[in-house]
């Protein structure tokens, strides 16, 4: 199979949903005008990162609704993939992906690691989510995850072995400098770790993160769309807001694999079977 993906590295505005649609919707179009067939948002990009007690004011279901109305239209021409809070049935809060299609909308994923370390109180908000799985799109298996869950391994890897042909990380990324000169090192540890999780896995690997600033914060873009080689086809700016459009193209998986058969030998069931005997072990 061979399509288009686009990233949106935008900016949002805390708090304002209706703002933040009108920005999407621009972005959608122009990803439209680039023949796009799939274009993917930042995390939380519908509400803004900070978003602190909103999160129940902001909250939406995977359901049409006045703030859908527009994607959903536009979902007939390009599969769209947004950052939002999602509204359980059992009322819990989540940082979710919602993904549009066809005139229809799912929620794609539930953030799994909601981070509460250093500057980050996601847990203060948002419930975990309880489930990994790939998204059965019209144009493939979707791997999709959310900022925190790249860094626990066993995601990527889970949804590797589920059928993931592309893992998309929807993320807010703040700065970091740090060395002797100016060095963004979040950008360099980021694109290290997608390079590596492309060749280890066999997947494409597609990462949109935001700019703009919030309470202080700085998000740093640098968007990348990395191919089953680890060869990174396409980079968003740094510090920007920015459209990142790169092809996908499953024959190169299948090279990839075909060139090391690393990944299709990897046998699941002989580290599930080790965990449970480091577990059973660790135990005692």
């Amino acid at each position: 199979m061979k399509y288009t993906i686009a990233v949106a590295q935008i900016d949002s505005v805390v708090g304002n949903i209706e703002k933040n649609v009108q920005h999407h919707i621009e972005y959608v179009k122009k990803a439209i005008a680039k023949k796009a067939d799939v274009v993917v948002f930042p995390e939380l990009s519908l509400t803004g990162y900070s978003i602190k007690d909103l999160n129940w004011d902001t909250a939406l279901r995977a359901e049409p609704n006045k703030y859908f109305s527009e994607f959903l239209k536009l979902s007939q021409k390009i599969t769209i993939i947004i950052g939002a809070i999602e509204e359980a049935e059992n009322y819990g809060i989540y940082n979710s992906a919602f993904l549009f299609e066809d005139n229809k909308i799912f929620s794609a994923h539930r953030k799994i690691y909601p981070p509460t370390y250093g500057m980050f109180e996601e847990m203060r908000y948002f419930s975990q989510g309880k489930d990994v799985r790939v998204f059965n799109s019209k144009f493939g298996k979707l791997g999709i995850l959310i900022c925190e869950d790249m860094w626990h391994i066993s995601l990527p890897y889970i949804l590797a072995h589920d059928g993931a042909e592309i893992i998309i990380s929807l993320t807010a990324s703040p700065t970091r400098l740090s060395g002797t000169k100016e060095e963004l090192t979040s950008a360099m540890v980021n694109h290290e770790q997608h390079r590596a999780y492309a060749r280890l896995l066999s997947t494409y690997v597609v990462f949109a993160n935001r700019v703009g600033i919030e309470d202080g914060v700085n998000f740093w873009g640098g968007s990348q769309i990395v191919a089953p080689s680890g060869n990174s086809i396409a980079t968003g700016k740094f510090f920007e807001e920015d459209l990142i459009i790169a092809p996908i193209d499953t024959n190169e998986i299948r090279r990839a694999r075909c060139f090391s058969r690393h990944f299709i030998d990897d046998s699941p069931e002989f580290t599930l079977q080790q965990l449970k005997n480091s577990l059973i072990r660790n135990s005692k």
